[in-house]
């Protein structure tokens, strides 16, 4: 998995591997200080030698200035490194997104992968970090200071090496313990977001039914299980700063003891006793410097198994090998066609779907809520592959097709409109990015959206806000309408999108259909029966089954369903999910 996330590194392995160099000549550096101090202190004050003081100290400061800049420059490159490597991590996994089916969207929530491009993607990032400077630079310096203590004394250097060996076993058992409470906190994050999206996306509907309290008390709840999970996690850590206080001050004070009575048997001296003391605070202070970073590999390989969980997750509906490219016509089979969400499930949403439309032909479906309608629909442009049979379109299995071919012949307005921020005609350009002004207006007109865009101060080159806020559920539809006849589609799918408009808007954009793209198939989804009754022909869903399929006068002789929910809306005023005389 850390193999998989470290191929975004790609075009910052310089600045990854000038990181831990630059570490290294900091550590050499700071090493050598003590010594020369030493040497300043043994051979220069105690003799009385001014010149080699001067001479030393010159060379100290020369190593210090060294030093100083050797961990500016780890600084920058390792920023660099550490901000690339998120950059490229957030675009692969937002790319790799771009590559789902609805399938494999469905097994994210929106909120858990907004978590993961963001907050999971800055852990990595500080990891990262970390790792290229501290996981060099402590291991290092520790060691190296070690050494240097060994090299001035075996006996006293024993006293840092006992010290760090039980310093090591209890900040491992810290760390255990704080290991399991991190893993249990992203998906915390998961909730909030998804509460704090829920919220402002839908807070007309809050403040419409007054319901702040609620969603404030349920935001409340998210973040305070957030709170109580990283207090266990830093109860656990908070034990580390005294420890190691507490370990820093009891070697400080035994190697003084010790020194001092080593001194005065000549078989220390005060400079080499000094440097002791330095490599000392050194060791213990780059133990404390591991600690954090064991923490911070501690909360990032919880988010590494999450973004890996994206990264891994493979798209199940792919491009054939040799893939057509042409569409011939707007025709649409179905064959023996059982479809599932999960491929493991024995319980089918379609079952034994079988259909011929003809190209140019307009379909009507309807069903009542739960009946499949739309699953059936979102088959022909491949957003769903079937789980047995086959969809055909234009006579070609549509498995065989480029998808990007196939779905630009297939326009499909969805359930939920949803518009994004920009001009009319950035939105309407979705359909067609090319499309002049004219195109754009041509196909407004189509979707009756023209009337109320030239109302507008700005006309088309007024402001939608994000999701379309600022205007009404029925002109969202329309614009959603005219974006996709910017396309030119053969295939022209209205999945209840004329719902939020009237009945008169409703009857002028089917006669606009009829008359300025007969050669388009059209499916219409709709509750109403004055949306479908015109249609070639009918399809009645009713529990993911085909119930009926014929023209309008043949379901009303022959079809119970459709007859009752006919003369409930005709006679009662009801809707498809309303039985007649209920």
């Amino acid at each position: 998995m850390i193999r998989l996330l470290l191929k975004e590194v790609k075009e910052y392995k310089k600045a990854s591997l000038a990181t831990p160099c630059f570490m290294v000549l900091e550590v050499a550096m700071e090493m050598a200080i003590p010594l020369l101090m030493a040497s300043i202190i043994d051979n220069g004050v105690d003799k009385g030698d001014m010149g080699h003081i001067y001479k030393t100290g010159v060379i100290m400061i020369i190593f210090a200035a060294i030093g100083l800049l050797a961990g500016m420059a780890g600084g920058r490159f390792g920023a660099k490194a550490s901000t690339g490597f998120a950059k490229n991590l957030r675009e692969k996994m937002f790319n790799h997104i771009q590559t789902f089916s609805f399938a494999n969207i469905d097994k994210f929530s929106t909120a858990g992968l907004v978590t993961r491009l963001t907050t999971d993607v800055t852990n990595i990032q500080n990891a990262y970090q970390m790792i290229l400077r501290m996981c060099v630079r402590s291991p290092i310096s520790l060691i190296c200071a070690m050494a240097m203590s060994f090299y001035i004394n075996p006996k006293l250097a024993s006293v840092y090496l006992v010290a760090v060996v039980i310093l090591g076993a209890i900040l491992m058992l810290i760390m255990s313990r704080a290991t399991k409470y991190f893993s249990q906190a992203f998906p915390r994050y998961d909730e909030m977001n998804a509460a704090v999206q829920e919220n402002v996306s839908a807070i007309r509907v809050v403040k419409a039914y007054v319901r702040e309290e609620e969603e404030t008390a349920k935001f409340k709840r998210t973040s305070e299980n957030i709170y109580k999970i990283f207090i266990k996690a830093e109860t656990a850590i908070v034990y580390n700063s005294p420890i190691m206080q507490l370990t820093v001050y009891s070697c400080i004070l035994l190697i003084s003891w010790l020194g001092a009575k080593m001194i005065v048997s000549d078989t220390l001296t005060t400079g080499e006793l000094m440097s002791l003391l330095t490599y000392c605070m050194n060791i213990l202070m780059n133990l404390m410097m591991l600690s954090m970073v064991f923490v911070m590999i501690t909360m990032s390989m919880a988010a590494v198994k999450r973004i890996g969980e994206v990264l891994t997750e493979k798209s199940d509906i792919n491009n054939p090998e040799e893939p057509i490219y042409e569409v011939s016509n707007g025709s649409v089979e179905f064959k023996n066609v059982n479809f599932s969400y999960k491929k493991d499930s024995n319980e089918f949403v379609l079952k034994d779907i079988n259909l011929s439309i003809q190209s140019g032909e307009t379909i009507g479906v309807m069903g009542g809520t739960g009946s499949a309608k739309t699953s059936l629909v979102n088959l022909i442009s491949r957003l769903y592959d079937v789980t047995e049979g086959e969809v055909l379109v234009g006579g070609v299995n549509v498995k065989d097709y480029d998808m990007e071919t196939l779905r630009n012949e297939v326009s499909v307005v969805l359930q939920n409109n949803v518009l994004f921020s920009g001009t009319i005609l950035d939105n309407l350009r979705w359909g067609n990015k090319d499309a002049t002004y004219e195109e754009c207006v041509r196909a407004c007109k189509l979707a009756c959206a023209d009337e109320f865009i030239q109302r507008f101060p700005d006309g088309y080159e007024t402001r939608i806000e994000q999701g379309g806020t600022n205007v009404s559920g029925g002109q969202k539809q329309r614009l959603c309408i005219a974006r996709a006849l910017l396309k030119n589609p053969k295939i022209l799918i209205l999945d209840d999108s004329t719902s939020a408009v009237d009945t008169a808007t409703d009857a002028k954009i089917r006669k606009a259909f009829a008359e300025e793209i007969p050669n388009t198939t059209k499916f219409i989804i709709a509750q109403r029966i004055s949306s479908v009754q015109h249609a070639d022909r009918i399809i009645v869903m009713e529990n993911g089954q085909v119930n009926g399929f014929g023209t309008h006068e043949e379901l009303l002789a022959g079809n119970e369903i459709y007859r009752e929910v006919y003369e409930s809306q005709t006679q009662g005023g009801g809707d498809f999910d309303e039985k007649a005389g209920e």
